[in-house]
């Protein structure tokens, strides 16, 4: 049963189910065709008969007799709809149905000539893009960025700027650089909403590590989300300021390899094994901190590397 065919068959023709069943013995690819162009109609007389539903009834012409009518030309207009393939739906069920039929086999040159329905060869599934290849890591980074147009330009810049600082910290944490630039990335919104003092200047504190009492250095108070048994609450804290982000870095290192509670985390090179333990240390509150790193680090950003 070809398109044409149901394209110019009647919608009450009841034996279109019958000719679909015939032809799945004979050839199950074209019955398949068949079959899925029957329940795009199916769907698309479903639409129209919502539209219809929707729009309104009191005219002159309206009446039974009308509606009965105008429900049968629905039912021919989204079978003729369908044998064009106008919305696609027919398509992708063929498509992905037909992974579950056996390939069909060559025909040899000397065979004798076989019906067209048989000697059809299935056009071949779409190839979906493969991701370019990961280049080399230098010796020096756990990760070897290579720049990529299609990652928004602040968020390359931000990677830029941090990479140095952090493949420094890395050396003494053992954690790869990549990781920690992408907590920093977590914690300011890839430096949008980097902490700064009342005056606007930067406190370069990228890991949102508050000051104690202990705290020697300058501090910046700002209001922050902290979650309490679950529930978001807001808060002003006071906040370490630096007076550059390499200090930054070198003030988180040594807080990670200083405090026990974190001794799980140095030397994590497992991107899940970093966040999780990073939460279950207690480094934040959000129930959700941890999910929300590994993501970035899986990210685009990241996987395809922006220093250069």
């Amino acid at each position: 049963m070809t398109s044409a065919s149901i394209a110019n068959q009647l919608a009450l023709d009841v034996n279109g189910l019958d000719q679909t069943r015939r032809l799945a013995k004979d050839d199950p690819r074209a019955a398949l065709k068949s079959a899925a162009q029957q329940f795009e109609a199916v769907f698309l007389q479903m639409v129209l008969k919502a539209m219809r539903d929707a729009s309104p009834k009191e005219g002159i012409f309206d009446s039974e007799q009308s509606r009965l009518y105008q429900s049968l030309l629905d039912q021919q207009m989204a079978q003729t709809l369908s044998a064009k393939g106008s919305t696609g739906l027919a398509a992708l069920i063929e498509q992905q149905l037909a992974r579950g039929l056996p390939p069909v086999a060559d025909v040899p040159a000397n065979a004798a000539a076989s019906p067209p329905s048989f000697r059809l060869q299935p056009s071949p599934p779409p190839q979906m893009p493969q991701p370019p290849a990961m280049p080399a890591a230098p010796a020096s980074a756990a990760v070897a960025p290579a720049a990529d147009a299609a990652v928004p330009a602040p968020a390359r810049e931000f990677v830029n700027r941090l990479w140095a600082h952090a493949d420094e910290a890395s050396q003494s944490t053992g954690i790869p650089a990549h990781f920690m630039i992408a907590q920093a990335a977590l914690e300011t919104g890839w430096g949008r909403s980097e902490l700064r003092f009342s005056d606007g200047a930067p406190t370069h504190n990228l890991f949102g590590i508050k000051a104690g009492r202990n705290w020697p250095g300058a501090v910046a108070e700002a209001t922050t989300t902290e979650y309490v048994n679950g529930v978001a609450q807001k808060s002003v804290e006071r906040f370490r300021a630096y007076a550059s982000y390499a200090e930054a870095f070198r003030d988180y290192a040594n807080l990670l390899a200083s405090n026990p509670r974190y001794a799980e985390v140095l030397n994590q090179q497992d991107a899940a094994g970093f966040a999780r333990s990073l939460q279950r240390a207690g480094y934040a509150t959000d129930p959700m901190y941890a999910a929300k790193l590994e993501r970035i680090i899986g990210g685009a950003a990241l996987r395809n590397g922006l220093t250069g």
